[in-house]
């Protein structure tokens, strides 16, 4: 089994294109396909704070709809989930920009876009095993004695990271290094962290690399163990890059 792990897109649906193109997936109809087959792996936070989320979830609803692609959910995508079932949530941290663009559209298109999502996201797994490949892809990442759960304990690590209830001066959650402690045999890829380059830790490999913030987006590739970017195109905000650096 081959695959193609990407980061957190944020709505960066421009550099989504280059990295496809690059990885060498061909474009049929509004889809990529890759000619060997190639199963690409959405790892969650599609959208918020970059310009075109709204594609974005076009974009990977489609292929996931059609099984040219897998996703499991973020942070940021459980937030949109509750906003579109009418939750009371606050729109900020990046939420902002997805609302915006969905209060742009005609009201036809807006239930078009809410109703993709929604099935998006209610069919996704909260982290995905592939024994295949020998990986295990989880926004945050995964414990090792968390692996096979899905109770609230595991939900919240795997959304949120492992989060220590203090938070920096703005408003960030401190974060423990979680993957300083996996031992385990499997990959566990992840994001949710935005880091200057890919930052491997034993068998775990955070690829968030901020494209967002305007480092760069990442996909990590199997079975080569190898890390593909693009840069980014949006402006470059520095103080965004400070975990684990």
């Amino acid at each position: 089994m081959k695959i193609d792990v990407i980061g957190d897109v944020h709505g960066c649906t421009r550099e989504l294109h280059d990295l496809f193109e690059k990885m060498g997936y061909e474009k049929q109809h509004s889809i990529y396909i890759h000619p060997d087959g190639r199963l690409p792996v959405f790892l969650g936070d599609i959208t918020d704070r970059g310009p075109a989320s709204l594609q974005a979830i076009n974009l990977v609803s489609e292929m996931v709809k059609a099984k040219k692609a897998q996703y499991v959910p973020g942070n940021h995508c459980n937030k949109l989930y509750r906003y579109f079932l009418g939750n009371n949530v606050q729109i900020k941290h990046g939420l902002e920009t997805t609302v915006a663009e969905c209060q742009a559209l005609p009201s036809k298109d807006r239930k078009k876009v809410k109703h993709r999502f929604l099935s998006l996201y209610e069919h996704a797994p909260l982290y995905l095993q592939l024994p295949e490949a020998n990986v295990i892809v989880a926004h945050a990442g995964i414990k090792a004695s968390y692996i096979g759960r899905e109770d609230k304990k595991v939900k919240s690590f795997v959304l949120y990271g492992d989060t220590t209830g203090e938070f920096y001066p703005d408003g960030r959650p401190v974060r423990r290094d979680w993957a300083q402690e996996y031992k385990g045999s499997q990959w566990i890829v992840y994001g949710h962290t935005p880091v200057r380059k890919p930052r491997v830790v034993g068998k775990t490999i955070n690829i968030d690399t901020g494209c967002v913030f305007g480092n760069a987006l990442t996909s990590f590739r199997l079975p080569e163990e190898e890390t593909i970017s693009v840069p980014s195109e949006q402006p470059y905000v520095a103080e965004k890059f400070l975990y684990f650096d």
